[in-house]
């Protein structure tokens, strides 16, 4: 890995709230679940991670700073195929090291603490003690923006986690807009056989283009021409489950609203299944058309659809 420094971009006169501000804001740029999956973007975030690790921790900082440990945490002249030093079993200056094989040092430092931190894991940052007995993982949480559809109908949708793994989630019918689904187990692993923590996933539903929510039920609305509204007739109307004929009374004002029995959201746990609401809004055409114009000018009626204002 590159100098650390370098990696997060500050000078190595830098503050522990300098360090850690630079890392909050490049972790924010280049995780994953803002670039969409993009490998450049995850190999950068793992890189700044790997930084942090060093220059997050005082006593690795201190470490990296006199040459005793190397980029990637490892002490100089460690070589890891061997799983040892070259030439002999002591660090620099004689000074004897301990690592394990799951990457954590005997101080305790965790990239898991650093990305609950950041990411508003629940359990708090910072260095933990050592000790044998079982310890849970961390918990993450974690943002996902999904389709109306998929809120509507559920789905599965890949999220990627603070420590770079991907999970497939399962998004239940029905999801609503600042909902928060609890992942059993999907968060950081645990220590000395401790289970894994969980994952707080807050969904965000994009807006649909003719549809709004309210409840279980849908609303919208419905163009409809001036012979479509005089005349009545069907019309087709789209719904989450493909387009529906609609029966439109004759002299159908604009602003009627007209129900279709459960084309709403689908049934979900012991929800029943919403309806459809449909408000017919008559709409005259964008360009001039002269046979309606033709007979506007002949229509005569003593009607006064202003007679209630009076």
């Amino acid at each position: 890995m590159s100098d650390p420094y370098s990696v997060l971009g500050v000078s190595k006169g830098a503050s522990e709230a300098e360090i850690k501000k630079a890392f909050r804001s490049l972790a924010k740029k280049y995780h994953p679940d803002t670039k969409g999956g993009d490998a450049a973007a995850q190999k950068k975030f793992q890189e700044i991670s790997g930084a942090y690790e060093i220059l997050g921790d005082k006593e690795k900082r201190a470490k990296f700073d006199r040459g005793e440990i190397d980029a990637n945490g490892n002490p100089r002249g460690f070589d890891p195929r061997a799983h040892g030093f070259e030439g002999g079993q002591g660090g620099p200056g004689g000074y004897q090291y301990s690592w394990s094989s799951d990457g954590n040092t005997a101080e305790g430092f965790r990239a898991e603490d650093i990305f609950s931190e950041l990411f508003g894991g629940g359990l708090g940052g910072g260095r933990r003690g050592g000790g044998k007995r079982p310890r849970a993982g961390e918990s993450y949480e974690v943002s996902a923006t999904v389709s109306f559809e998929e809120a509507a109908r559920g789905g599965t949708r890949r999220v990627y986690m603070p420590d770079g793994r991907e999970v497939d989630v399962r998004i239940p019918v029905g999801v609503r807009d600042g909902q928060q689904i609890r992942l059993k187990g999907q968060g950081g692993e645990g220590r000395n056989g401790g289970p894994r923590g969980d994952v707080l996933l807050n969904v965000s539903v994009a807006p649909h283009p003719y549809l709004t929510r309210d409840g279980n039920n849908l609303r919208m609305d419905l163009p409809v021409t001036l012979q479509e509204a005089v005349l009545g007739g069907k019309v087709t109307v789209p719904t989450l489950t493909g387009s529906v004929a609609l029966s439109v009374p004759a002299t159908s004002n604009s602003g009627s609203v007209l129900r279709l029995k459960g084309k709403g959201i689908p049934a979900h746990a012991k929800e029943a299944a919403g309806d459809l609401y449909v408000k017919l809004v008559v709409t005259l055409p964008d360009r001039a058309d002269s046979e309606l114009r033709g007979f506007a000018e002949s229509w005569t009626t003593k009607y006064d659809p202003r007679a209630k204002l009076h």
